[in-house]
């Protein structure tokens, strides 16, 4: 006789259907939750070794930084000492700019004139004084404009004081000039370029008289004529 199954077993299969898609939804789930915890861990380290590189960058940024802030103090130090370099050797050669500058006053001023004032401002240097005509003022000016340590000079005033009172008749014309001073290294070179040439006419001159001296020399053996006048007065006798 042949089996019937009379039990309600298209239910139970539907509950072992469900019971494992239940079961594949749970594992789907959990791996789905691992995948998710590992991903997290995985971002969680890289955002800790960007951090640890953050905090590397930033504490060698700081240190670049005092770097830096020595770099400028030492940069600072640096002009500092090379102004003081500049300044003493300006005034190394302002020294020697005087002393040639007072001597240059002295041999520049003609007669007839006299200063009254000096002032220097910078490379500027402004005279005051009093001559005795427009001519004197004008042979100054040129004396200065020759000189190798005193440049080109500007005539700013000249007045004919005459019938003012305190006023020297012989002088009665008042000036005021601006000369422009040579740098020292600029006047000493045009000083020895100048030197040459003095030192070459100097020499054409000396030996002018030197072959002259022999001409003077041979000219009284020439004039010796006379000399057969002595026979003639030793027959007098």
């Amino acid at each position: 006789m042949a089996k019937i199954n009379l039990l309600p077993w298209r239910a139970e299969r539907r509950k072992q259907r469900e019971r494992e898609f239940y079961m594949m939804l749970l594992g789907a789930g959990v791996a789905a939750l691992a995948a998710l915890l590992l991903a997290i861990g995985w971002m969680d380290h890289l955002i800790g070794d960007q951090t640890d590189r953050n905090t590397y960058f930033q504490q060698q940024i700081k240190t670049l930084d005092k770097q830096i802030e020595e770099i400028k103090e030492l940069d600072k130090t640096r002009s500092a000492l090379l102004t003081r370099k500049e300044i003493i050797e300006q005034l190394q050669s302002n020294r020697s700019q005087m002393v040639h500058l007072f001597d240059e006053m002295v041999r520049t001023i003609p007669d007839g004139v006299r200063l009254t004032s000096m002032k220097q401002a910078g490379d500027t240097l402004t005279l005051e004084g009093i001559a005795e005509s427009n001519s004197r003022v004008a042979a100054y000016m040129r004396n200065i404009d020759g000189s190798p340590w005193m440049g080109r000079s500007d005539l700013r005033k000249i007045e004919n004081k005459t019938g003012s009172k305190d006023v020297d008749k012989k002088m009665p014309y008042e000036f005021s000039l601006d000369v422009k001073l040579r740098k020292p290294e600029d006047a000493q070179k045009d000083e020895q370029d100048g030197a040459a040439p003095a030192g070459a006419d100097a020499s054409a001159p000396a030996a002018a008289p030197a072959s002259a001296a022999p001409a003077t020399a041979a000219r009284p053996p020439a004039a010796t004529p006379p000399a057969p006048a002595t026979p003639a007065t030793g027959e007098k006798k």
